[in-house]
């Protein structure tokens, strides 16, 4: 073979080199390669998981390319199973857990015992709050759980925000621990006090303090106790704004505690 036809073999077998690199059947175990970003197990979202996040199925996370690059697995905060009735801070958008939870048990006796207490009983000596009523905003607001902490500061069993406890604390010249179990019922429960006390003096003047269910209509009609029920929910400025029209301000609010009132899981415990 002559120098030309050399140098011409040569550069064809470069050629050839060249092209072989992934045959046809290497390039679709490439494509098939699990991804080696972030999943839900093996990496957590840069935020907050929201409620809806954590109601929906987590995806099934890819295996990892090698044992040495996986990364160790982050339990995520799951939702609270829901029994019976669907929960108030079911529907927040976020809350986290602080501090030790009680039983139950232990909540349903503490919210008892706040509403067999007399918040008023010098000017208003009549004026109780039933369990039944205590019980129930608490099971809508928390599901009993004394350690829930919703992201708008909402805390334990009757989910009271910040401002409601210096304002309970305050008037009544208190130093309730929103974060003891107990105290935070009787927080709650005063606070239904005194919003009873709030709106029977200035619309219901005829029904005595009255929160029997038989002064209402409906859950939807303007009485005593409904009026109650939605100012511990939205605030007694709104109900008051409301008072013009008789329209009851957050109704499924009010239906769904009225609700708990006749007939809740909760009472099983």
């Amino acid at each position: 073979m002559g120098l030309r036809a050399k140098v011409l073999a040569a550069a064809v077998a470069l050629v050839v080199a060249a092209g072989c690199g992934l045959t046809g059947h290497d390039k679709n175990a490439a494509a098939t390669q699990p991804n080696s970003g972030p999943v839900w197990d093996t990496e957590p979202p840069s935020a907050e998981p929201t409620v809806d996040d954590l109601a929906a199925e987590s995806p099934t996370p890819s295996p990892s390319p090698s044992k040495t690059s996986a990364k160790p697995k982050t339990k995520a905060t799951t939702k609270p199973t829901p029994t019976g009735p669907v929960n108030n801070f079911q529907h927040a958008d976020c809350y986290h857990y602080d501090g030790k939870a009680v039983s139950k048990k232990s909540a349903k006796a503490a919210l008892n015992a706040a509403a067999a207490k007399h918040y008023w009983p010098t000017s208003a000596p009549t004026l109780t709050v039933s369990s039944d009523l205590v019980r129930s905003v608490a099971w809508n607001e928390s599901g009993w759980q004394s350690n829930i902490v919703n992201c708008d500061g909402g805390f334990g069993l009757m989910q009271l925000m910040p401002g409601t406890v210096d304002m309970i604390n305050t008037r009544f010249e208190q130093s309730y621990d929103v974060r003891d179990y107990k105290q935070n019922a009787i927080l709650g429960a005063n606070y239904l006090a005194w919003l009873t006390k709030w709106m029977g003096d200035h619309y219901f003047k005829s029904d005595n303090y009255s929160l029997s269910t038989s002064k209402c209509s409906s859950t939807t009609s303007w009485c005593l106790l409904n009026a109650v029920i939605a100012a511990y929910h939205v605030g007694s400025g709104t109900v008051d704004a409301a008072a013009a029209s008789k329209k009851l301000p957050s109704a499924d609010y009010v239906n769904t505690v009225r609700s708990l009132m006749k007939s809740c899981f909760c009472d099983t415990y």
